[in-house]
């Protein structure tokens, strides 16, 4: 059974964007609502590459790589055999084919760097997961359950579009 790329994927309600309390002139940090799964985002972003301004609607997805679903299950095999799978993976990034960055507007690599469940309560538990793309950073809150595939010091793109 293979398993899947996307960790977590979600249209979000841009509900503030903090201009004035910034340490950065290109930065903004946003905050936005999950449309879908009642979660809630503050991301800092490159705003002179993917401006978003109050009461735009966005895709965001985590994956752990840019392979796309269907050539991963079927060429994951052959590609191990071959001894090739991680450096074909950590490199399409430089070839002409994007895979999932090609249908994506904003695209960040970084780490998950805590995972906060100190939330008690069940299965609807509030927790955090808290992302870094070199500097920019993302922290990502509600029920344990959108979160279970979320691994401390995996890396991970953050791949977004309007």
């Amino acid at each position: 059974m293979a398993e899947t790329n996307i960790i977590f994927d979600d249209r979000f309600t841009v509900s503030d964007v903090d201009k004035d309390g910034k340490k950065f002139d290109r930065v903004s940090r946003i905050i936005a609502q999950s449309n879908n799964l009642s979660m809630s985002l503050t991301l800092d972003i490159a705003n002179e590459l993917y401006p978003l301004v109050e009461g735009d609607i966005f895709s965001l997805a985590i994956a752990r790589n840019l392979v796309p679903e269907e050539a991963g299950a079927d060429d994951e095999e052959e590609e191990a055999a071959a001894g090739g799978a991680k450096r074909v993976k950590k490199e399409l990034w430089r070839s002409e084919d994007q895979g999932l960055a090609a249908d994506y507007e904003y695209v960040m690599f970084g780490k998950i760097y805590k995972f906060d469940d100190s939330g008690k309560g069940g299965e609807n538990a509030e927790t955090t997961a808290y992302f870094s793309f070199g500097g920019l950073l993302m922290a990502l809150k509600g029920s344990f359950r959108h979160l279970a595939n979320v691994v401390v010091g995996e890396n991970v793109y953050l791949l977004m579009r309007k």
